[in-house]
């Protein structure tokens, strides 16, 4: 699956899709063109603050525990009723348990393991999709 497939369905709104080189150094680099979008939207300071810090760490999430290739897209939505905005990352699904325990001396193990907690607690809504072609973590920031 190409990362034209992983990023095609229809939203609401414009949205802004990224690809995500499978590498953790790339999390940054995709961080700060997902910056400039949240500042074109005139998002209140905290709402972008926090969709920033959702950002990250759904990226990490794909970098460190998924196959790739990964996108990232943000949709301004409404939901039920209210403006939001949508964080989606997509890949192609879990590594393998081999591959997973596989040490990486690039990872700090005092720095992972909380991040989907993150995420729950900043968003209003956050779920996981399961389709063929991989899986798609969301999860969406009321801006009301």
């Amino acid at each position: 699956m190409s990362i034209a497939q992983l990023s095609a369905a229809p939203r609401e709104d414009v949205a802004h899709v990224f690809p995500l080189p499978h590498a953790a150094r790339a999390v940054p680099t995709v961080r700060r063109r997902a910056e400039r979008v949240v500042a074109h939207w005139n998002l209140p300071p905290e709402v972008a603050e926090d969709v920033l810090l959702v950002v990250s760490e759904l990226l990490t999430n794909a970098v460190v525990h998924a196959l790739p290739p990964a996108a990232l897209r943000l949709t301004r939505v409404r939901v039920r009723g209210r403006a939001a905005v949508r964080v989606e990352v997509t890949d192609l699904g879990p590594v393998t348990p081999a591959a997973a325990s596989a040490p990486d001396a690039s990872i700090d193990p005092d720095e992972h393991g909380r991040g989907l907690c993150i995420v729950r607690a900043l968003a209003d809504r956050y779920g996981v999709e399961v389709h063929p072609g991989g899986t798609c973590r969301w999860a969406e920031l009321a801006l009301e």
